[in-house]
């Protein structure tokens, strides 16, 4: 039971299936991809519950840095809901509107002046010290001072990282977390006047049916099926001599392989590479646990048109909690009579939970607080995500040039929001846009830029279709 076949791919979650899709459309058959699920999308997949409800593997939301991305998308999906992001923070019994640092005249007095006195604190610092912070908890102190960062955004990252901010360096920040602007904070401040519209989603699409799965469902689908090998995973990997074995028996010979499963996992299934496999544990990454309650009833008022909100305050146990029945209205089996709050809860080996309560433990708190009446829950729906967050690790920058040329070496790509393990390019486009450029990098010898230059994707406006040349061999 051996194949043969020039590019084989790994996985089937959005990198896989950008790089199918790129193989395909530029006429080339000589492929074979192998995902051990029974269907297409990975950690952007969704699923229905028993009770009818949607849910998606995480607060995914689509919006883009790339036109290519943005053609096969309306290509594969007729029917989007078109939001304006609506983030918050819920801190000690109110809303206060995302960035956190912006809308802090919303704060009582005497938060509002210690906060206001860090932030200048900082910013004089800043102005009159060079050092570069040593780690992002250094970082978060520098740009926000002392009191803003003790009361959101030092508990709030350890929340959402599940690692204390001591150990994350600082290389991924970019366009992910808002810096200081203090004449917007002084306008907000004196004018008392919300500012919501900061960041690379401040918009964002949704599939009016589906979930974010049906997007990687619905492209599978237009993919030659004969390419696509569902239920069977991969079991080890030969790289010396350029073979992959599957759970099925089947032994597929390639000459360049795109693995999209996690780097870790991927080091361990190699086969006597003992100095590669010895390094699978220094990559370090947190699971999350979704937790869906579908809720019968109107949505409360206060939560009305809101996206997702944060909760930096530790007796709360999610992070992020999104309205996702405010994304679709076909997110919850009877559209006008019921809705439906996703909540995240982040675990680590830094961070415990307690897998067999954290449901009902989400459901208590979301009541406590009173978005929720238990009463009026339709479905309690948990899954946990041992791979959910990739982290940024301090080192992590070294270690991946360091595991990425010895595999390329071998003429394996991993790529992907873990394949590829860069939080900073991680999302639904990033990861799809990796997939295309690991394909041009093969036949072409392209620049991957989503993967070597993240800062310049995230920075530059929508990079252009990649060029179209005529099919040719590899």
């Amino acid at each position: 039971m051996t194949d043969t076949c020039k590019i084989l791919i790994i996985g089937a979650g959005p990198t896989a299936l950008g790089a199918a899709k790129r193989l395909d459309e530029l006429g080339q058959s000589d492929w074979l991809l192998f995902e051990r699920q029974a269907e297409a999308g990975g950690l952007a997949g969704s699923v229905v519950d028993e009770a009818g409800f949607t849910w998606d593997m995480g607060g995914h939301v689509i919006f883009s840095h790339y036109q290519y991305f943005d053609r096969v998308l309306r290509e594969t999906i007729a029917q989007w809901v078109e939001h304006v992001r609506e983030a918050w923070v819920y801190l000690g019994g109110q809303f206060i509107p995302y960035p956190f640092q912006n809308n802090i005249w919303r704060l009582p007095p005497d938060q509002l002046i210690d906060c206001m006195e860090g932030l200048i604190d900082a910013r004089l610092n800043i102005s009159t010290h060079a050092e570069k912070p040593g780690s992002f908890h250094d970082w978060i102190v520098s740009n926000y001072g002392n009191a803003l960062s003790e009361l959101f955004f030092l508990p709030y990252n350890f929340k959402v990282w599940a690692y204390q901010p001591k150990k994350l360096d600082i290389g991924w920040t970019g366009e992910r977390v808002a810096r200081v602007d203090l004449k917007k904070i002084l306008r907000t401040l004196v004018l008392k006047q919300d500012d919501i519209g900061w960041g690379p989603n401040s918009t964002f699409s949704f599939p009016l049916h589906g979930g974010t799965g049906a997007i990687w469902r619905g492209l599978a689908e237009k993919l030659p099926p004969e390419k696509i090998n569902f239920s069977n995973g991969l079991v080890s990997l030969d790289i010396q001599n350029k073979k992959a074995s599957f759970e099925n028996g089947k032994v597929v010979s390639y000459s360049h392989l795109i693995s999209t499963i996690p780097l870790r996992e991927l080091l361990l299934l190699l086969v006597n590479q003992p100095q590669l496999t010895a390094r699978a544990d220094e990559l370090i990454y947190s699971s999350t646990h979704i937790v869906g309650l579908g809720m019968d009833g109107q949505i409360p008022a206060e939560l009305a048109g809101k996206c997702w909100l944060y909760f930096p305050e530790p007796e709360i146990p999610f992070y992020r909690a999104t309205a996702f029945s405010h994304y679709s209205p076909y997110n919850v089996p009877k559209p006008g009579k019921q809705w439906s709050l996703m909540c995240e809860v982040s675990e680590s080996p830094d961070k415990n939970v307690n897998s067999a309560t954290v449901a009902k433990d989400v459901l208590k708190a979301a009541a406590s607080i009173g978005f929720i009446d238990e009463k009026s829950c339709a479905s309690l729906w948990h899954r946990r995500l041992e791979y959910g967050y990739p982290t940024p690790f301090l080192g992590r920058d070294k270690l991946l040039a360091e595991l990425d040329k010895a595999l390329l070496e071998k003429s394996i790509h991993s790529r992907g929001r873990f394949g590829g393990a860069k939080y900073e390019v991680s999302n639904q486009d990033h990861s799809f846009m990796q997939g295309v450029e690991a394909v041009d990098n093969i036949l072409f010898g392209d620049e991957e830029i989503t993967y070597t230059d993240p800062n310049r994707v995230n920075t530059q406006g929508k990079r252009p279709e990649p060029r179209r040349p005529a099919p040719g061999g590899m």
